[in-house]
């Protein structure tokens, strides 16, 4: 398996021309980096989602990105709706673990309101810059975009009601450190809600050693056994994952192109190996 710091460099290298791709208005897509660092080209984007896209289209209803900047809806790259399933209240303190263009921060805004607020936190220059250029246009106040690792969340303890993510945890190289900061900057009673791509079964090890498989949410995804351990294990209580979809041989080959695989060969493994799914779990009371 790769470094945590090489992880960590693909992830920021992917997701930074992939705002990139945003500002310049860029409809062409460039594939992930390869091993070298290279820049490949493939079919299917590593950027703005489309419905073709299999984890990061057709996510959103129109009615609730409606009046929100383009910039933060195309730039959404995540894998699922968590702002629609935290059940998230008036007056509420929310973060978003790896915020991007901020597409779920805005949403989560506008459902606590303007006596509740809404953190971001990503760790890419470009992400925050496009995030920021998006709350301007939306006009939203409750909102503030943090730079930061979310292994290290720079919030106090018990600062949050509600922590989400979109597509982000798996690409974290040290997870167990991950939960253990959300566990602390969550208030007692506070409530984890994310949605991630998690493994049905072992990865295969040509996938997991993979740098732009990382950078692409697949190589480091948790087995949902792994998830449900180590959210316990970091003080977690009422675990639950639920599966929203399960990727196919077919949209495996969209996951690969460009990564220096065999597809033919990776994409029957992968075959109902990896799905998005929803991830609930609940700091205790005490």
């Amino acid at each position: 398996m790769s470094d945590g710091q090489a992880i960590k460099n693909a992830v920021r290298d992917r997701y930074g021309r992939a705002a990139l791709r945003v500002v310049t208005g860029r409809t062409s897509c460039c594939g992930p980096a390869d091993e070298t660092g290279t820049t490949t080209e493939q079919t299917s984007c590593c950027g703005p989602a489309t419905e073709a896209d299999p984890i990061t289209g057709n996510l959103y209803r129109a009615e609730e990105t409606a009046g929100l900047p383009d910039g933060a809806v195309v730039a959404s790259l995540g894998c699922g709706n968590p702002t629609a399933l935290a059940e998230l209240g008036s007056g509420e303190v929310v973060l978003d673990l790896g915020s991007g263009g901020g597409l779920d921060v805005l949403l989560s805004a506008r459902r606590v309101g303007p006596t509740g607020k809404a953190y971001g936190l990503d760790m890419t220059d470009e992400m925050l810059a496009l995030a920021r250029d998006n709350q301007r246009r939306a006009g939203v106040d409750n909102v503030e975009f943090l730079r930061g690792d979310i292994e290290d969340i720079p919030l106090p303890d018990g600062a949050v009601d509600v922590i989400i993510s979109n597509c982000v945890i798996n690409l974290a190289a040290d997870k167990d450190r991950v939960f253990r900061e959300a566990f602390r900057v969550l208030k007692p009673g506070g409530r984890l809600a994310v949605s991630d791509i998690v493994a049905r079964g072992p990865v295969p090890p040509a996938v997991r050693q993979s740098l732009p498989l990382w950078s692409g949410c697949v190589a480091g995804a948790l087995e949902e056994r792994e998830y449900r351990a180590q959210l316990t294990a970091a003080g977690f209580e009422a675990v639950d994952v639920e599966p929203t979809r399960i990727y196919r041989a077919e949209d495996a080959h969209r996951l690969l192109a460009g990564a220096g695989q065999d597809v033919d060969a990776i994409a029957a493994e992968m075959d109902g190996r990896f799905m998005s799914a929803f991830v609930r779990a609940r700091k205790p009371l005490a």
